[in-house]
């Protein structure tokens, strides 16, 4: 079977790394799978998954403005040569689905939804275009059960059936990496480090864990994996909050399962996720866990993390004090979080696209 997947760009973020990772494994699997981008830029993951001659990567430009509806008719030409074309992400989830009305019908169209929430949802007339767009697919995919239960309320009655597949990493990836020596990162090996790997947007809310380090003892350094455009806001904050000194922007980075390890402990201070994968590896690299009991997050951390109200600075730097004090919980919270991440293997997520 001939597979296209379709998304923006390859840039930072969750889908983004899916791709990367999954589309690999299931070439394996005696599917031929092919990725097309609406926008080529070539980013880290773009030239990791460069690297397998075996996968063709197709793109419309290294300068695409992928809000411009004609883009649908640039589509064309490339989903009519597949059986099964898998759209990921908002706006290309529309621009296939407008495309797919001038394709032959023997083409198969997926979409996979990443979040639970997004700002079209609290608009009405987007309802009904949605509404419109998810029925040009034969199947939804969601990655956990609050995408899958937001979804299915918002589209309310629709049906295209809706198929739930939780999300995976490579788990011998973060479990075997290596640490860092601490003063490898210019911070002192008697420091206690916390990492947070996100894009610097309104939903990740870096905000709420540079104000929980203002609150933490001295010895108390963040690390902050990632870039966007909320960064300079964030720098801005940290400095604002006299606590530059212990936060460290990293940028974005390709060694992010030793940063993982090289860590104490692990936070995602999200106001909302789809089905992290930062979550899942920062569980599987060893560490205690934190995020934020919001939707995407709850699921996935309760009762192996600790959840934290959102937004709430002070009771993340509690979480964090009582984690850094008390070895004994620490320990515990950390092989509760080893043996949760266990579930999300990517070789049963590859499987399970497979057989959908």
């Amino acid at each position: 079977m001939k597979v296209l997947h379709v998304i923006n760009s390859l840039d930072s973020g969750g889908a983004e790394k899916l791709i990367t990772d999954i589309i690999p494994l299931i070439n394996s699997q005696k599917v031929t799978a092919d990725v097309l981008l609406l926008n080529g830029r070539e980013t880290t993951f773009y030239k990791k998954l460069k690297e397998n001659s075996a996968i063709n990567i197709f793109h419309l430009g290294k300068h695409t403005k992928i809000y411009n509806p004609f883009i649908a008719l640039k589509l064309i030409k490339y989903l009519k040569k597949y059986d099964l074309v898998h759209s990921h992400l908002f706006p290309t989830l529309y621009w296939v689905a407008l495309a797919s009305i001038f394709i032959p019908k023997k083409t198969k169209l997926v979409v996979t939804e990443h979040n639970s929430n997004n700002r079209r949802r609290s608009i009405k007339v987007f309802k009904w275009i949605d509404a419109f767009m998810y029925r040009r697919f034969r199947l939804i995919i969601t990655i956990s059960k609050a995408v899958d239960e937001q979804l299915k309320n918002h589209l309310q009655n629709i049906k295209v059936p809706i198929v739930k597949i939780n999300n995976g990493i490579h788990l011998d990836i973060f479990k075997e990496a290596t640490a860092y020596p601490k003063t490898d990162l210019k911070i002192s090996d008697e420091s206690f480090v916390l990492i947070q790997v996100a894009s610097f947007t309104q939903q990740k809310d870096q905000q709420t864990l540079i104000k929980a380090v203002s609150l933490l003892p001295e010895d108390v350094i963040l690390l902050l994996v990632g870039d966007g455009p909320l960064k300079q806001e964030c720098e801005a904050l940290a400095e604002s909050f006299n606590c530059k000194h212990k936060v460290i922007f990293l940028g974005l980075r390709s060694d992010v399962p030793r940063l993982l390890k090289t860590a104490d402990i692990v936070v995602l201070s999200s106001h909302f996720e789809g089905l992290s994968l930062s979550s899942i590896e920062g569980m599987a690299s060893g560490k205690p866990f934190v995020a934020t009991n919001a939707p995407g997050l709850d699921e996935v951390v309760e009762n192996a993390g600790i959840l934290f109200k959102d937004g709430d600075a002070k009771e993340l730097a509690g979480i964090i004090e009582n984690l850094k004090s008390d070895n004994t919980h620490y320990k515990e919270i950390a092989k509760k979080c080893t043996e949760r991440a266990q579930l999300y293997s990517i070789d049963d997520m590859a499987y399970q696209y497979i057989e959908q």
